[in-house]
């Protein structure tokens, strides 16, 4: 079953774009291990962009908090491999869609 390849929940506050290629490319990872998270609009939210810049010293996105770890600018593969590398999950052989339509910020 998929859930037993979270090995713990994390808190994760998404800072991305509400139609991208590359945020849905990390929502679907994020989707595929069961994760939670938040999912902040950087686009219609000003405050929650300025975070984002605050947070990571840096414009661009998809950028992830996680349990206070920051991880700016990257596709779902980038996130998958960062949260197996760091123990937040474990290999899961389910694909998920990749799109990159919209890498331009």
């Amino acid at each position: 079953m998929e859930r037993e390849t979270i090995m713990n929940q994390p808190k994760i506050i998404a800072y991305m774009k509400p139609s991208c290629g590359w945020s849905n490319g990390v929502r679907a990872v994020l989707k595929k291990y069961n994760l939670a998270y938040e999912d902040r609009d950087i686009i219609n939210n000003a405050e929650d962009y300025q975070e984002m810049i605050q947070k990571s010293g840096q414009p661009l996105q998809p950028t992830l908090d996680v349990d206070g770890k920051i991880v700016a600018d990257v596709s779902g593969d980038e996130v998958e491999a960062w949260l197996i590398k760091n123990g937040y999950v474990k290999p899961n052989t389910r694909r998920h869609r990749r799109s990159h339509e919209c890498r331009l910020r």
